[in-house]
């Protein structure tokens, strides 16, 4: 085990120093989008003025004739582009593929102080971590760039998930995790080949009506996620790195894919991949707090003035845990309205 008083200092002579803190920047949509596609690739620009973060995407839905072309792609969108205050993400192919070296090693050599974060598919342990940490580190030596580059892991496996805790707090890179839920399915023998969501059959049911056996009896649908999203929420708080939702697969339901989000969002997510236009707004509603809740917010804390004690307002006790409740909603807020001039006003700041 490394001494901790090391775990600061940079992995190879030259590199930047480690980042202390990750600091919160918006990002309640990371927006893919695939680098070799020329179509996509014209419309980054215009994209990333309306998300907190554009992601180009090199790895799953790239067909592996295209690895090299997205790969290029990417460098070359990164090169022509400033996209002011979207920050700039892309997602690496996994550490086992032939393209994952040259991957890492030309993003960071050509466009590295460009790049705020690199995505890692299919971390299964700290190892993992590791690897890539001292890889960036080299290469960001060589290079020459001046801040170290961030990186985000999926849960993508059993593995990962059991490992959660160590992958978090695994290096000073880690910016992030994300919920990988169909390779997980796969990869945990789940019985279904839906990207995300429910499954009707992943239900409870009413007990049966005494009177009467064969009455009908309600069920409700169960969300499959919600240990592995509540588990992974923890893992990041715990070390100071935030927690999104992946991917929603079915396009067409915007109705489930934002009641989807709104669970991650209320278990403590701070964004959700974004895989088509329409999901970017259904993201940047969800992952913004109501405005009602955040004027409440406001008011209690407002009258509870240092925290302490315990208030009613509207027959609604107040008291220390409340107020820090509150206070969680309005940070949000106040950070979100620093971006959006929309907020700023709704949110009265």
């Amino acid at each position: 085990m490394r001494n901790p008083k090391d775990f600061f200092k940079p992995m190879a002579i030259g590199a930047p120093e480690p980042a202390r803190e990750i600091p919160f920047r918006p990002s309640r949509m990371i927006h893919f989008f695939d680098p070799s596609n020329p179509k996509m690739a014209a419309k980054a620009p215009s994209i990333a003025a309306k998300c907190d973060v554009l992601l180009g995407n090199l790895e799953d839905a790239v067909q592996a004739d295209n690895k090299i072309a997205a790969r290029e792609g990417f460098i070359q969108i990164a090169k022509d582009n400033d996209f002011g205050d979207c920050q700039l993400w892309t997602r690496v192919n996994s550490l086992d593929s032939p393209w994952f070296l040259d991957d890492v090693t030309q993003i960071v050599e050509q466009v590295g102080d460009k790049v705020d974060v690199i995505m890692i598919p299919k971390v299964e342990g700290p190892w993992d971590i590791h690897f890539v940490d001292r890889l960036l580190a080299q290469l960001e030596a060589r290079g020459g760039v001046k801040r170290p580059i961030l990186v985000h892991a999926i849960l993508e496996t059993a593995l990962g998930v059991a490992n959660v805790e160590e992958i978090a707090g695994a290096s000073p890179r880690m910016q992030g995790l994300s919920l990988g839920p169909a390779d997980l399915a796969a990869s945990r023998r789940m019985k279904t080949t839906r990207v995300g969501g429910g499954h009707p059959g992943y239900l409870v049911r009413e007990d049966p009506n005494p009177d009467d056996a064969d009455a009908p009896r309600a069920t409700a649908q169960q969300d499959l996620w919600h240990y592995t999203i509540a588990r992974m929420v923890d893992a990041c708080v715990a070390n100071g790195i935030f927690a999104y939702y992946g991917p929603f697969g079915d396009i067409r339901d915007t109705v489930a894919c934002e009641d989807q989000f709104r669970n991650a969002f209320l278990l403590g997510c701070v964004g959700a991949w974004s895989l088509h236009p329409v999901q970017i707004d259904i993201a940047k509603k969800v992952f913004s707090p109501p405005v009602d809740e955040v004027l409440w917010a406001k008011r209690v804390i407002e009258e509870m003035g240092d925290g302490t004690g315990a208030v009613m307002i509207d027959g609604k006790m107040q008291d220390d845990a409340t107020y820090k409740q509150c206070q969680v909603m309005v940070d949000l807020a106040r950070k979100l309205a620093e971006k959006d001039a929309d907020l700023r006003a709704a949110y009265q700041f």
